[in-house]
C-alpha cells in the first residue's frame, strides 16, 4: 500500500498500518491513527459497490444492537475498493451460550414485508448470487444459489452428467421439503461458518464479515455445522431463546451442501467428496 493510496484514507495522523488476517477474500489491515485502532479491508480492482452489501448489513446488525464492527467509511481509492470500520480487540474465550443469543437475537430481525432477498447482490471473490426481492424462499435459495452453483460446476468441468443427475433428484428432494416448511425471512448473516465469530477481550461474542440477506435463518445454523467452531451449547442457548421447528436436522443438510458446494467452486476437487457424501445425506433422509 503506497504513501499516496494511504494519503486519501478518510484518517488523519496515521501513525502504523499492518496487515493482519483477513480471510481468503480480501486484503486486511489495522491502522493506528488518530489515537485510534482501525480495521481496514481492501478488494484490488473492484469498486465500490463491492463492499456495499457488507455495509448495509452491518449497519443493520448495529441498528439491531448485535455486536459487531461498525462502518466508519467505504469507497474507493485508485481502483481498488475499501471498508473501514472499527477495530475490535479479540480475547482468548467467550461464552458460547452467549454466541448462540446473540444469533437467536440476530434471526429475530424480520423483513417487515415478510419478502425473501436484499437491496444489494451478494458480492464474493469468486461468485456473486442474486438476492433479488421474492416471497419465495425457494426461489432465492434453491433456484438463485443451488441452481447457479449446478451451472458453475458444470462449467468449471467439475461436475458430469451423473454429478448433475444425482443433483436433480436432490433439488427435488429440496423444493418438497421446504414447500412443506413455513419459512420466515429473518435477517441473516449469511457465512456464520467459525471464522466470522469471536470473542471480545471481556468475553462479549461479536460477528463480523456479513454475507446479509433475509431468509430461512436454517440457513445460518446449517452453516454454522459444516466446519468446527460451534459447541453443543451454542446450539443449546439458540434453541431456548428461539427453537427450530420440527424436521429442521433434515433441512440443515441443505444448507451444509450449499456451503460445501462454494467450497467445491473455490477450491475444486478437494471438496468433491464432501459434496458428494452431503447429497447422499439427502437421498438417505
Amino acid at each position: 500500500m503506497n504513501q499516496l493510496w494511504q494519503s486519501q484514507l478518510p484518517l488523519n495522523h496515521i501513525k502504523a498500518i499492518v496487515p493482519v488476517g483477513g480471510g481468503d477474500v480480501n486484503e486486511a489491515f489495522r491502522i493506528e491513527a488518530d489515537e485510534t485502532d482501525y480495521f481496514l479491508l481492501v478488494q484490488r480492482h473492484r469498486s465500490a459497490s463491492f463492499f456495499a452489501a457488507e455495509v448495509e448489513g452491518l449497519n443493520l446488525f448495529e441498528k439491531a444492537d448485535i455486536i459487531a464492527p461498525r462502518v466508519i467509511d467505504s469507497g474507493e481509492i485508485e481502483g481498488d475498493a475499501y471498508l473501514l470500520l472499527t477495530y475490535l480487540d479479540e480475547g482468548v474465550s467467550g461464552s458460547q451460550q452467549a454466541l448462540g443469543k446473540l444469533v437467536a437475537n440476530l434471526h429475530s430481525e424480520q423483513q417487515p414485508e415478510q419478502q425473501f432477498g436484499f437491496d444489494l447482490p451478494y458480492e464474493g471473490g469468486d461468485i456473486s448470487f442474486d438476492n433479488s426481492w421474492t416471497d419465495s424462499w425457494i426461489e432465492l435459495f434453491v433456484e438463485k444459489r443451488l441452481d447457479k452453483l449446478k451451472d458453475r460446476l458444470v462449467q468449471e468441468g467439475l461436475w458430469v452428467d451423473e454429478n448433475v443427475a444425482q443433483y436433480d433428484t436432490v433439488r427435488n428432494i429440496i423444493v418438497k421439503e421446504l414447500e412443506n416448511h413455513n419459512s420466515k425471512p429473518s435477517l441473516l448473516h449469511g457465512d456464520l461458518w467459525g471464522g466470522n465469530y469471536m470473542f471480545l477481550t471481556d468475553g462479549t461474542p461479536a460477528l463480523f464479515d456479513p454475507a446479509p440477506l433475509y431468509g430461512d435463518r436454517e440457513f445460518d445454523i446449517g452453516i454454522t455445522s459444516v466446519f468446527e467452531g460451534f459447541t453443543q451449547a451454542f446450539y443449546d442457548a439458540y434453541d431456548k431463546h428461539y427453537p427450530l421447528s420440527d424436521g429442521a436436522e433434515v433441512r440443515l443438510e441443505f444448507y451444509r451442501l450449499y456451503l460445501l458446494m462454494v467450497h467445491l467452486v473455490k477450491f475444486g476437487d478437494m471438496y468433491a467428496g464432501s459434496v458428494d457424501r452431503s447429497m447422499r445425506n439427502i437421498l438417505n433422509q
